[in-house]
Order: C-alpha cells, then structure tokens, then sequence
C-alpha cells in the first residue's frame, strides 16, 4: 500500500493529547498541507488562522461540547471560507472540506493527533467574535492538533458493496 493510502487508513480522529508541546515546524507543515488543496479554478477560497495561545484556546473552547479535546489540544487551525474570492459556493465549501482533510492527513504523517471540529458552527457568532474576524470569513470548521495519547483506536467502515454502484445506482458492483 502506498504512504497516502496507508496514511488515509490509518488516520484517526484524535480527541486526547499529551502535555507536549508541538513544534511549529510541524505546524507550518500542516498549513502548507492545507494551503495545497485543490480548488475550484484554483481560487484557494480560505484563511487559516493558528491558535497556540492557551487563552485564546480556552475562550473558544468554552463554546463547543467537545472543551476538554479543545482545550488539551496544543495548536488550533481554524479554517474559514473567503465569500470574496468565492465563484461556486458549493465548490468553494468542497475545497475547504479538503483542505481539512489535507491537515488532519499531514498531521497523521507527523505523529500527531488530530480532530475536526464542526460542532462549534453552532456557536459561530461567538467564534467569529473570539477571532475577530471580518463579516467576508465564514467558520467551517477547527482543527484540534496535539501528541496523542496512547490508546488502540480502530474504524470500521461499510463494505464497498454497501455504497459503490456501477454505472447507474442500484447496480451492483
């Protein structure tokens, strides 16, 4: 199997962290992760913002039912959606959702642990507030990032046979 593949598989969404610090260099790699997502005409419609300030995290922590992973986690990389330089906004939304994925995947590749948090939209006025955010951004989603602590996590998913269908829906593959 090949690294991506093999990294694709074996990510898990990652709610319990170590004390350790992370690196910026481990950082700055995920948001280049992120920044490399295809798009739509290539319009790149996000902003990322790197929360490592502890107050800043516990703020927006207090605004999620998942606080204790908020606040545990090291760095948050919160991913807003530029209507400015959006042409498609369904598209644009796709491209952010893989952008996401992009950073929890390079997260993966560097040891760490990592989450996406979409919970917090339902607080999202609150959340701009906190990030002082222009009225142009729009919340998508925070990225919890922090070393994971050692515990066996496993996935299922359904079979290939469940949800492909071949050439039209409701043939089989």
């Amino acid at each position: 199997m090949s690294d991506v593949l093999d990294c694709i598989v074996n990510r898990r969404s990652i709610r319990e962290y170590t004390d350790q610090e992370v690196d910026n260099n481990r950082l700055y790699s995920i948001l280049e992760a992120g920044r490399w997502a295809p798009s739509g005409l290539n319009n790149q419609p996000w902003h990322f913002i790197l929360i490592d300030d502890q107050n800043q995290i516990s703020r927006l922590a207090t605004l999620t039912k998942y606080q204790q992973t908020m606040e545990t986690s090291k760095a948050l990389i919160a991913i807003l959606l530029d209507e400015n330089e959006s042409y498609n906004k369904t598209k644009d939304i796709q491209a952010v959702g893989a952008a996401c994925q992009n950073m929890l995947l390079a997260a993966h590749s560097l040891g760490l642990g990592a989450v996406w948090n979409g919970e917090i939209l339902n607080k999202q006025k609150e959340a701009h507030k906190v990030l002082n955010t222009p009225k142009n951004l729009q919340l998508m989603a925070i990225i919890c990032i922090g070393h994971p602590k050692q515990k066996q996590r496993k996935s299922e998913r359904k079979p290939l046979t469940k949800i492909v269908h071949k050439n039209q829906y409701g043939n089989e593959l």
